[in-house]
Parts: structure tokens; sequence; C-alpha cells
């Protein structure tokens, strides 16, 4: 529904389609099976004006909001979702100083990102810490002008590329959530070593890393905005802001993969017609449009809702991340079963939408997490239209509660 969107809005779009169908296209095979990072991507990335766009104007960037983010991811995606989430990362990644740092911190870090010349990571997932953010055990203890930080970190998408890395870390640990702080690192500090890659069934392209931390000093002048326990709220307005990107990475696959299906029904030929004619993959292709359309409009929506200063927003992003990403689940799986055995195949491009869909559920928040942001969200609205809704079942005559079944 190019009509909605903004001539803004179809500049970044239109150029992230560019990118996406001259660079992205064109290497995505290859990209999955070698797990090599897109540098030249990056690069293209970088002559369109593409990188860092949500950061504000004073430190390099265009200060676009979260939707012309996840227009440029949903295009990328198309193509290659590895891509799409190596872009989006940057935007999770560098969130927490946007929203929360010094004006320091910002001149210092936010530059580099921008221009493209940087990437960076974001470090709150521990083994033992997932969905339980708030769980986490990396320590760092105040020693004068420093920080020492111990623990380890999981799921560091951007890990052993990344030249910068927002890290979560226990500043008072009898404080539980409201001891947690965030830092800024340098790769090469001292006691901060890049770990195991993980070997991933999608996304190849890019790294997901282990961090470890042995006694690492971090000045204090890396705690962002300078003051310690603010860290968990940090991660939580970083992570509402950043679920439509996830959302849109799968839009993205579900689309690339709907348009595959299309390409694809339409030449093969079966029982005399193309596969297509038939009913029954009409009814499949129309509920995947269909899916598909519902969710762009979803997502659209929470990024719009973002932009426009909507206080709560957690339940519009967290409805956004579960529809958009379920739908890709479903649509990529009904691409492979249109393809046939071809599907099934590495020589045709649709099981890599599978694959890289099936993260998208995952990260930044499981979807069942996500189900819960959306129950405890209609619990508190519920509550506020119960205090205002002077209406009760003796206003209903008729309304009968529902009788136990009888015993026979």
């Amino acid at each position: 529904m190019r009509e909605l969107l903004s001539p803004k809005n179809l500049d970044y779009q239109d150029r992230a389609r560019e990118v996406a169908e001259k660079y992205v296209r064109p290497r995505a095979a290859e990209l999955d099976r070698t797990g090599e990072y897109g540098w030249d991507i990056l690069e293209a990335l970088k002559s369109y004006h593409l990188t860092g766009i949500w950061i504000p104007e004073e430190y390099g960037g265009q200060g676009t909001g979260v939707l012309d983010i996840c227009l440029v991811v949903e295009q990328l995606s198309r193509a290659c979702g590895g891509v799409g989430v190596a872009y989006a990362v940057n935007a999770l990644g560098s969130f927490p100083i946007v929203l929360g740092g010094t004006h320091e911190q910002k001149q210092k870090y936010l530059p580099p990102i921008a221009a493209g010349d940087a990437l960076i990571a974001f470090g709150l997932s521990e083994k033992a810490s997932g969905s339980d953010a708030g769980s986490l055990r990396t320590t760092a203890t105040r020693d004068g002008a420093s920080y020492i930080l111990n623990g380890h970190k999981k799921w560091n998408t951007n890990g052993a590329v990344a030249s910068t890395y927002t890290v979560y870390a226990l500043t008072d640990p009898d404080k539980g959530m409201r001891g947690i702080s965030a830092f800024i690192l340098d790769k090469g500090t001292p006691g901060f070593s890049v770990g195991k890659r993980e070997d991933t069934m999608g996304i190849r392209t890019v790294p997901v890393n282990e961090l470890d931390f042995v006694d690492c000093r971090v000045p204090a002048s890396q705690l962002v905005g300078g003051k310690e326990g603010g860290g968990f709220r940090n991660a939580m307005m970083t992570l509402d802001r950043a679920r439509p990107g996830v959302a849109a990475q799968a839009l993205g696959l579900a689309q690339g993969a709907l348009e595959w299906a299309l390409r694809y029904t339409s030449e093969r030929r079966q029982f005399g017609q193309t596969v297509m004619s038939h009913q029954a993959i009409q009814f499949m292709l129309a509920d995947m449009a269909t899916q598909v359309e519902a969710a762009r409009q979803l997502v659209y929506t929470s990024a719009r809702a973002i932009d426009a200063g909507v206080k709560n927003i957690n339940k519009i992003a967290a409805m956004a991340k579960v529809f958009a990403t379920d739908t890709a689940m479903r649509v990529t799986t009904d691409a492979v079963q249109l393809f046939g055995g071809y599907g099934y195949c590495r020589d045709y491009p649709i099981e890599k939408y599978m694959r890289d869909a099936k993260i998208t559920q995952i990260y930044e928040g499981t979807n069942q997490v996500q189900r819960l942001v959306i129950g405890r969200a209609l619990t508190r609205e519920l509550k506020e239209l119960t205090g205002h809704l002077d209406v009760t079942v003796e206003h209903f005559p008729d309304y009968k509660p529902a009788a136990a079944p009888e015993e026979e």
C-alpha cells in the first residue's frame, strides 16, 4: 500500500529495494553457504545513504523514525533475512545510547555508526537468562574511576564484526532488576573477548557470538547515562522500539517467499496446466497474501505509534512481533510446500526463507513471552475499562450464566 506512505518513506523504501535487488539477492545463497559477512553490501548501503538513518542529525544520522527503519529492513529481508537482521541489529545496539547516553557518549559513538564505519552489538542475554532478562548474572563492580566486569553473554548478533558493544551488568546485585546498569565497551578492551560463534540454522551471514568478561576494566565514563540502576529500563525501552524491526524482517521474508511462490506456481505445469490454475493452490496463495498484508499493516501501525510518541507501546510492539513472525513461519512453510520436492532442496531459494524465518519467533523476546506482554496489557486495560463502564449484568435481564452440564 504505497499510497499510504509519505514521499520520504517511499524514498527510503525505493533505495532499500534497489540495494536488495542489485547487491543482496545475487549474494544471498553464497552468504548463507559460507557464513561470510556481507561487507560489500555494507558499502552499498553506505553509498545509498542508508546506514544509521535512525541516529539524530546532530550525531551524523538522518533522524528518521522507526517506520523508515522497518521499510528498509523489510526490503533487505525480501532478498535475504540474514542481511535484514545484520542491518537492524545496528539499531538495536545503538538505541541504548540514543535513548539514554550522555552527550559525550553520543558524540563519540553514534557518528561512526551513522556513517557505516562502525558496527555495534547488543549484549543482554546470558546462558541462564534469555526471556527472563532481569535475572542476568554478569557483574560490574565499582573500583575507583572504573568498573570491573565479570560474566558471560550469549546470542550476540554482530558479535565478531562489531567494534562497539552495549552490555548490561549488575552494579548492585541486591536490587535485582533495579541494580542493572548499561555500559558501552570497545573491542580490544583488556579482559573482554569475543567467544564461540554459533552454528545457526538460518541468518548465517551475520555472526552470532558469545562474549566473555574476565576482570574487564571499563572506565566509569562508559556507564550509559552516567548513572547506575537504569539499565533494565533502558533495555526494555530499546526492545520495545526494536521489535517492529524484527517484525519487519519477518514481513520481508514472508513477502519474498510469497513472490517466489507466485512465480513458481505460475511457471510449473501439472495435469496439463499451471499449478496456479488449480483452485486449491489459488486458495493457499490467497491466504498467504492476506496474512502478509495484515502483518504489514500491524507492523507499520506499531512503528507509527512509536514515531508519534505514544506512551505505552509495549502491547502494540509485541502484537506486531507475534503476528508478523508467526505469519512469516506459516507463509514460508506454505511456500516450501508449493515448490514440492524442489522446495526441500538448496538448489532453489525457498528453503532458506523458512530457515531464516524461524529465528524471528525466538529472538528479541520469544513469541510466548510477547503473548504474556499482550495479556498483561489487556488485564491493565480491563481494570481501566471496568472503572469507567457503569454497566453490569443487571442491565441485561435476559442474560443467564452458563449452566453447568447435567450429570448423566
